[in-house]
């Protein structure tokens, strides 16, 4: 039996949430069970009452907001420990149309993809500003450059997610899942893909953000943190090399005037070359010390992967 358990990361979404879970489908192709999971991030208006007034079957609220991060880290947590075989992510507000859930599943029920994005057709939806289309078309290439993925869509929180890959995500940024999520399973090699999705219109601001340079300023944090986490050697040697090379210079006009006996003079370029050239080859072994501390994040992670693969075993025994 397969199961399917749609999950909705809610922060006072008390008025939106009955027509967003009205709007699910009852019947999936190749699921066999469907079950809804509600986060209540911290929401003061009575969201997680709402969730179990429609039947939620379950329901896991954090005691204050947390962040969308952690809202879908926990649901993905409570979806493994329900049993889910396919995990679907989609937001409360109703953006994202519910008919679509079925060819958003089909690749990973067919077991052709680890992770599936549901692509909202950013370049030409009617429902987005010409500006957020832009911006969302450069955030989703330099994600692809970073993941090694080729997503069109990279921040698009509807997503379907097979059992094995929610049981090796780990998400630990304090502001949004989508990008560090991307990064991490282009990283670790498993099958992301995408499908065309209809969308519905923003009925109010999101509240993940409070304007476009607030997103673009986190978002980019985001990414620059996750691509270093999983890249370290390749981020200390790049910043470590560029910092060496800008001392090099200072430190060859201090030679060129040296030889041609007019060195002392120019002792500034020798201490300025020095201590540039000497911070380059620090940060170069402190890549390799983050490289050293990455591999033992991996063999946690493996471990975490391992301890939520025999968590599942007892709940099913």
């Amino acid at each position: 039996m397969t199961k399917l358990i749609i999950q909705i990361p809610c922060f006072n979404e008390a008025d939106a949430l009955p027509a967003t879970l009205a709007a699910l489908p009852k019947s999936v192709p190749g699921i066999d069970r469907i079950e809804l999971l509600v986060i209540d991030d911290g929401s003061s208006d009575g969201t997680a009452d709402v969730a179990r007034q429609h039947g939620v079957q379950h329901i896991v609220r954090h005691r204050r907001n947390r962040g969308l991060a952690a809202a879908f880290q926990s649901g993905l947590d409570a979806a493994l420990a329900a049993g889910a075989d396919i995990i679907v992510n989609t937001d409360a507000d109703g953006q994202y149309c519910g008919d679509s859930i079925a060819a958003l599943v089909a690749p990973v029920a067919a077991g052709e993809a680890d992770i599936v994005i549901g692509d909202r057709g950013v370049g030409k939806n009617e429902h987005f500003h010409p500006v957020k289309r832009r911006l969302q078309s450069f955030g989703s290439f330099v994600v692809r450059r970073l993941s090694r993925t080729s997503i069109t869509d990279a921040v698009s929180g509807f997503r379907a997610i097979s059992r094995d890959a929610a049981q090796r995500i780990n998400i630990t940024s304090d502001f949004s899942y989508t990008t560090e999520m991307l990064i991490q399973a282009g990283r670790k090699r498993m099958a992301v893909t995408s499908v065309p999705v209809r969308t519905n219109g923003a009925v109010r601001p999101s509240r993940l953000f409070r304007s476009i340079p607030h997103f673009i300023v986190n978002t980019a944090a985001t990414m620059l943190r996750a691509w270093a986490m999983y890249n370290p050697l390749r981020a200390f040697v790049s910043v470590g090399m560029i910092v060496f090379l800008v001392g090099l210079a200072p430190m060859i006009r201090f030679l060129w005037f040296y030889v041609n006996g007019d060195g002392g003079g120019h002792l500034q370029s020798l201490v300025i070359g020095g201590v540039l050239m000497i911070l380059g080859v620090v940060t170069i072994l402190l890549g390799a010390l983050a490289d050293l501390i990455g591999r033992n994040r991996r063999l946690m992670e493996l471990t975490l992967e391992r301890i939520r693969a025999l968590e599942a075993r007892i709940g099913e025994s």
